[in-house]
């Protein structure tokens, strides 16, 4: 069993409410191989809602308490990112999956570029929280685009 991000699934649980499905994902789900979920929406984000980017680091930084995740309009939404990383960790648990596919430059899904913090549509090196988490745990990860 796999687990996906959901908005590679056809969910739209992005920020801004959309999707972004990927045919190969929404294959594995339809065949019953993959099971769908989404970091923010399990912490309790709401959807639609502000864009998110990670600040003095990435994902690693935010578990070590080095770095923290903000919003647009300015707020730290470091706890609820941590939160829903972690239900993410158990449902990939629960799962049994030892693989993981996560949208590419989300603050939580992203595995190597994420965006750097300015809201201005900089990429940097480095993963999202929920990444970094699933890496900690010897989860594997794979970048979808």
């Amino acid at each position: 069993m796999i687990v996906v991000s959901a908005c590679l699934a056809g969910k739209k649980c992005r920020y801004d409410g959309s999707a972004k499905p990927d045919d190969e994902v929404l294959r594995l789900v339809r065949d019953g191989k993959a099971v769908c979920a989404c970091p923010e929406a399990m912490s309790g984000l709401r959807i639609p809602r502000p864009p998110a980017e990670i600040r003095g680091g990435d994902g690693f930084s935010v578990l070590r308490g080095e770095a923290d995740v903000y919003n647009k309009e300015g707020k730290c939404v470091t706890q609820e990112f941590l939160n829903g990383a972690r239900r993410f960790l158990a449902c990939v648990q629960q799962n049994g999956a030892r693989e993981v596919w996560l949208k590419a430059k989300s603050p939580s899904c992203g595995v190597e570029k994420i965006y750097d913090g300015t809201f201005k549509g900089m990429l940097r090196d480095g993963c999202g929280v929920t990444c970094a988490l699933l890496i900690k745990h010897g989860i594997k990860v794979v970048e979808i685009h």
